[in-house]
């Protein structure tokens, strides 16, 4: 296709619907974002993700893809953040649960293997907790809610309007094109997508200083925190498949807390100031997606994987958009879907 066609609807200001409109206004597109909620972030999953851009931790139980796609995530925010850390990220189980560390390991790579003392030396609050451990020095975390509200500020900068409090399946349709990226909400036009529910905590507990996320692996319940200075810290997440986007159950909570409180027993003081929920959106394989229906794209299906994999995926679907270009690792569409109504 040629690129006539410049005034470009996207549907939906959570990671995925901000990185696109990014991608295209990069590009020389005139671009309005639509979104339903009345403040930025409110109604999108993108509020309560874990910001860890990880590819590395994240191919232990994922496809490779992830891991290659979620190369360019951490630079990406970099330059959009000032808040993002690139300091890499700690893999610890207890004695009792040497094996998951060991099958960790097995399914990655790009780590050192650290003993007790340098665990102690790169995590002093740590010091004497673990025996063993993995770090991923190539790593790094943002803060998603200050990372959304710093991405759509460069993009005002840009000349994109992001439209609150709007319906875009009826406005966007007044651009040339439409980029829907409204996640769990468009199984109107993505059956297939269905809901895995993640439920986290945030802790205020100034007795604990860490200065990067740390994973405590579990042969059930895998649990992670991620420092988000001033003494708050980011606790999560379960993994359920369920729609349910309203309530924490008690068992989550408490789990949560036993494992905050097995990593560092400080933990048990912490204030409890928030406690989130909601519904990734995700495909029968875990794996994001790019469609193409007549005169719209669909980004959708980054599971738990939005700021780890949206800088990529706005890539290509900018390119899809403008180029008519096709990436069969994440279009599975037939040569007609692809073609423009």
């Amino acid at each position: 296709m040629e690129f006539e066609m410049k005034r470009i609807a996207v549907i939906g200001a959570g990671v995925a619907g901000l990185t696109t409109a990014w991608a295209l206004a990069r590009r020389g597109a005139e671009v309005t974002v639509f979104e339903q909620a009345a403040e930025l972030g409110a109604a999108s999953c993108s509020r309560y993700a874990g910001g860890m851009l990880a590819p590395w931790c994240e191919r232990e139980s994922t496809d490779e893809l992830v891991a290659t796609l979620g190369q360019e995530a951490l630079p990406f925010w970099q330059e959009i953040c000032t808040d993002t850390v690139a300091n890499g990220t700690l893999v610890l189980a207890q004695r009792r649960d040497a094996a998951e560390l060991d099958r960790f390991a097995r399914r990655t790579r790009a780590y050192d293997v650290l003993d007790s003392s340098a665990i102690a030396a790169l995590e002093p609050a740590l010091a004497d907790r673990f025996h063993r451990g993995l770090f991923f020095p190539g790593e790094g975390h943002t803060d998603p809610r200050r990372a959304l509200q710093a991405l759509a500020a460069r993009l005002r900068e840009m000349g994109v309007q992001i439209v609150l409090r709007t319906d875009g399946l009826v406005h966007g349709t007044e651009g040339d094109l439409t980029v829907d990226c409204r996640g769990l909400a468009a199984r109107d036009q993505l059956p297939d997508l269905r809901g895995v529910k993640g439920e986290m905590l945030l802790l205020r507990c100034p007795d604990v200083e860490l200065e990067r996320p740390v994973r405590l692996l579990h042969p059930r319940i895998p649990f992670y925190v991620v420092p988000r200075g001033d003494g708050i810290y980011m606790v999560g997440a379960t993994m359920i498949e369920s729609d349910d986007r309203r309530r924490i159950t008690a068992r989550s909570m408490v789990e949560l807390l036993n494992s905050a409180h097995a990593l560092h027993p400080a933990f048990a003081e912490a204030e409890i100031i928030e406690i989130g929920t909601d519904a990734r959106p995700a495909f029968p394989d875990n794996l994001p997606r790019i469609r193409r229906n007549g005169r719209t794209v669909f980004v959708n299906g980054l599971y738990r994987h939005g700021f780890l994999l949206s800088p990529s995926l706005s890539r290509m679907a900018a390119a899809v958009v403008l180029d008519d270009a096709y990436y069969p690792e994440v279009m599975d569409e037939t040569e007609d879907q692809r073609r423009y109504a």
